[in-house]
């Protein structure tokens, strides 16, 4: 038993590290690799850690522990023509033995000050030029919680000491970053890091109502996905399971609890899956790419056209008979957690692009924590229903039955699915400035599906699986009567209206073509050139970090820079600078640049301003704000996704008192 709580507790630890790590940017481990030979062919490759304070990486060496993986730390060097190396990897002072912890036992660690390993080695040709790479594996811990483990890779051209010296020193991976490109001292200083102390203020305090709006879409979610044709007919089946399984009523309520707590677990297991496997630079990377918005705009379209009865989507039956025969030959909580696996499979077509959605909407967003965060409010929806039901089954009996009505349902889903689906059509029309998707005609298609909608409601259209019916339920009307409105609200848009409403999921104003309504203030979206400008009319900066997919960001300009207070003080007394972290522009010249240990590639407009953000401000989400003086530094703490205008008026006016200091 303590064995198996200590491989949960570090499995346990080793996801929660995962979370942590992503949500900041900044490593808790950085290395610095480097290599000296001299004219003999002697010399030493160098790897040096730096500790974050409270963290430690493990030995070189590790005690053998039965049915427990340890991750000690390893160097490994390719073999090289000409390559030798002489003796073991020794490190600059020895590991000291502390109680870990996350596994609770004495192990070998380094932490504090940094360390160095020292690998020799001998070229038997110190006058050929030769290539010499690698890697360093390790696992950083700290008391509550360890990283997945990581790999850092390095890479030498050595040679004579003439031509070894440039190389090795153009070769360290310093934790301070590479100049983008700006020779000059004024862009060096708007390129700057600033004091962490300062961007770290306001990051949290949204950060945590983020992450409660993400789970509150989730919790609406796993609701709605109850009320899908795939669900909907597995309450009386998993309910009268449980009731014959369990005779006692309190037997009974308690399995309702772990079944629900079963579903919860499957599905943050696949939100956490995905919050391991991708990064956060890399999540919003996938999450913006016109190849991955395409595919899924495709998806849900084939989903919709599903829904509306073209054809069924369906998993193979013999997977989710296989889980229910399990469930059926199994007994206790093995038998539980198989039906709700069951339940999973078999609700798949239905819930998948709910799922989808969710983990899309919480990527674009640069929220690492997001999918983990959406799918536990998504499997609280949908489980706390099921476990209501098998703990009062009298509930049932007011249950309508399976029919006409769940048909509807699908019909309904399948218009929010083409409804959703522009939306990832024009974050990829957005991101590559293809244009084919600007506002007005994005409010067309909205205007004429809700249209549809409403008519569908109403009873005026129908599909060929539909029921025939002679009436209109009052639902159906007052259904269809929101709808109907809800596209008259829309028409203005055409014209250029704002449509906060729908300011997160529309194209911003600045693609549409015919505006009755005003522009926008001015703005750059280049760094430096807004840095310049602003300097030589003596102005503070403004910067917003944006993206294309950004759907906090479109709400943050309707319902916060739309307004006459803040579009008065930014048009007279500020220059901003808007940067998209997602805008796949192709740079006239790429570039690589060495942060936190690791060797980054430049290839995009967005990768550069995402990097600005890493770099200068140690944060990696959007939106995000900032108050510049003409030197780069900041002039009050950032900003992020807040509609309170009035607190961020008082930030600009703040703002300006302290840049006239």
């Amino acid at each position: 038993m303590k064995q198996t709580h200590r491989i949960l507790s570090a499995i346990l630890a080793v996801m929660l590290g995962a979370l942590a790590m992503a949500a900041q940017p900044k490593a808790n481990v950085t290395w610095t690799s480097a290599v000296d030979v001299d004219s003999r062919g002697d010399g030493a490759i160098t790897w040096t850690a730096r500790f974050e304070p409270g963290w430690h990486i493990y030995g070189l060496t590790m005690p053998e522990i039965k049915d427990m993986p340890t991750y000690p730390t390893r160097f490994t060097v390719q073999p090289a023509d000409g390559v030798t190396l002489v003796g073991e990897v020794v490190a600059s002072r020895p590991a000291e033995t502390h109680l870990d912890p996350v596994m609770s036992l004495e192990l070998p660690m380094w932490e504090g000050d940094p360390v160095t390993f020292t690998q020799k080695i001998h070229l038997a040709s110190p006058g050929v030029s030769t290539e010499l790479s690698g890697s360093i594996e390790y696992m950083a811990c700290s008391a509550k919680a360890c990283t997945p483990p990581a790999t850092e890779n390095f890479s030498f051209q050595i040679g004579t000491p003439s031509e070894k010296a440039p190389e090795a020193e153009e070769n360290k991976t310093e934790t301070a970053a590479i100049a983008v490109h700006a020779p000059s001292a004024e862009e060096a200083d708007w390129w700057a890091p600033v004091e962490s102390g300062i961007t770290e203020n306001a990051a949290s305090a949204s950060g945590n109502s983020s992450w409660w709006m993400i789970f509150a879409i989730g919790f609406l979610g796993g609701l709605l996905a109850l009320l899908t044709p795939c669900v909907w007919p597995m309450i009386p089946m998993t309910v009268s399971f449980f009731l014959k399984t369990s005779k006692q009523r309190s037997k009974a309520i308690t399995n309702a609890i772990i079944y629900g707590l079963s579903i919860v677990v499957i599905f943050l297991i696949l939100g956490i899956g995905i919050t391991l496997c991708f990064g956060a630079s890399k999540l919003n990377e996938i999450a913006t790419s016109a190849v991955f918005n395409i595919i899924f705009f495709l998806l849900l379209v084939v989903f919709a056209v599903s829904f509306f009865g073209a054809f069924e989507i369906k998993l193979p039956s013999r997977w989710a008979n296989a889980m229910d025969n399990k469930a059926e030959t199994t007994s206790g909580l093995v038998s539980i957690f198989f039906m709700a696996f069951t339940l999973v499979l078999v609700s798949f077509s239905c819930t998948g692009p709910i799922i989808g959605t969710l983990l899309v909407e919480a990527a674009s967003q640069g929220a690492i924590l997001g999918p983990a965060v959406g799918m536990g409010g998504f499997a609280l929806g949908l489980a706390l229903p099921f476990a209501l039901f098998a703990i009062f089954p009298s509930f049932l009996q007011a249950m309508p039955k399976s029919g006409g009505w769940l048909n509807s349902v699908k019909v309904v889903l399948g218009f929010i699915e083409l409804i959703l689906s522009l939306k990832f059509l024009s974050v990829a029309d957005l991101a590559y400035g293809w244009r084919i998707l600007d506002r007005e005609v994005f409010v067309a298609i909205w205007i004429v599906l809700f249209i549809l909608l409403g008519m569908y409601l109403l009873g005026k259209l129908r599909f060929a699986h539909d029921d025939k019916k002679d009436h209109t339920s009052v639902s159906g009307l007052f259904l269809g009567v929101a709808s109907l409105s809800f596209a008259v609200y829309l028409l203005p848009g055409l014209w250029g209206a704002p449509l906060k409403a729908i300011s997160a999921f529309a194209p911003p104003l600045t693609t549409q073509d015919f505006n009755l309504y005003g522009g926008v203030h001015q703005e750059f979206d280049d760094y430096d050139k807004g840095m310049a400008y602003a300097r030589e009319h003596g102005k503070p900066v403004m910067l917003d970090f944006t993206g294309y997919g950004c759907v906090n960001c479109r709400k943050m300009e309707m319902a916060v820079f739309d307004t006459p207070d803040v579009r008065s003080i930014l048009d007279n007394d500020y220059i901003v600078i808007k940067l998209h972290v997602d805008d796949k522009t192709a740079l006239a010249s790429p570039y690589k640049v060495d942060e936190y240990g690791k060797t980054t590639e430049i290839r995009t407009v967005g990768d550069k301003w995402s990097y600005l953000q890493r770099h200068k401000f140690g944060i990696n989400q959007q939106p995000y704000y900032m108050l510049l003086d003409n030197d780069g530094k900041p002039l009050a703490a950032p900003r992020d996704y807040d509609e309170n205008v009035a607190a961020f008026v008082k930030w600009l006016d703040d703002g300006k008192k302290e840049y006239k200091k």
